[in-house]
């Protein structure tokens, strides 16, 4: 296995290198997926990559297996054991339903880690399973866009994701009019650079932005009893 991901990732860099008309931060979304492919194998390779304001070359992006980590890594490797009282069943089966687990155990982490499923507040029925039930729907959509990430921008978790889209807010800008009235100009923050790039990657498109409205300004209210 090693030894395959190891080749996998070799030539996946030499890929990469052959490229032509690649930027700087396409190259590094793509180096991000070959890295998560690869594991602790990419560990064994030394690579270097072009600066900000470098472009990408024979010279500027680099890469060669380093000899002492491999041999360091093989001296380290030892063997997996699953240990079960399941005697039915072939190896491979017990093995998926091993990965079955971990999936199920990673869901439950998700749960109550990045959706706070967990401390439930409510004390009556009704209340906790509608807490449960948009729970579940909060999984549902990070499920979906961890499939999509999966699909188009690899190696960004949905986690990291939320935190990058942290940083745009919809606000309103309230403007004053000569006739007492107040425009309300709903608007989203510009995204910035990395953000453009994932947006462009996950194929998400922003909506236009609101049209503006018009309130009427009242601030003073007099009413005089006969």
């Amino acid at each position: 296995m090693r030894q395959r991901r190891l080749r996998n990732l070799y030539e996946r860099l030499k890929e990469l290198k052959e490229m032509k008309k690649i930027t700087r931060d396409e190259l590094l979304m793509k180096l991000g997926t070959a890295r998560k492919e690869a594991g602790r194998i990419w560990n064994i390779i030394d690579i270097r990559i072009p600066m900000k304001n470098e472009k990408i070359s024979g010279d500027t992006f680099t890469f060669k297996i380093n000899r002492e980590k491999l041999r360091e890594q093989q001296f380290k490797e030892g063997t997996y054991l699953l240990r079960t009282n399941l005697q039915d069943g072939e190896p491979e089966e017990l093995w998926q339903r091993y990965i079955l687990l971990t999936e199920i155990e990673q869901a439950f982490k998700e749960l109550k880690s990045d959706l706070h499923l967990r401390p439930v507040y409510h004390q009556l029925d009704n209340r906790i399973e509608a807490h449960i039930f948009v729970s579940f729907l909060a999984y549902c959509l990070q499920i979906t866009l961890k499939q999509q990430a999966k699909q188009h921008a690899p190696g960004i978790t949905p986690r990291a994701i939320l935190e990058k889209f942290k940083t745009m807010q919809m606000i309103d800008v309230h403007l004053p009019t000569t006739d007492g009235r107040e425009l309300i100009l709903p608007r989203y923050t510009y995204p910035e650079k990395d953000i453009a790039l994932l947006l462009y990657k996950l194929k998400l498109k922003l909506p236009n932005q609101p049209p503006p409205k018009f309130q009427l300004k009242i601030t003073h209210l007099r009413i005089k009893i006969m």
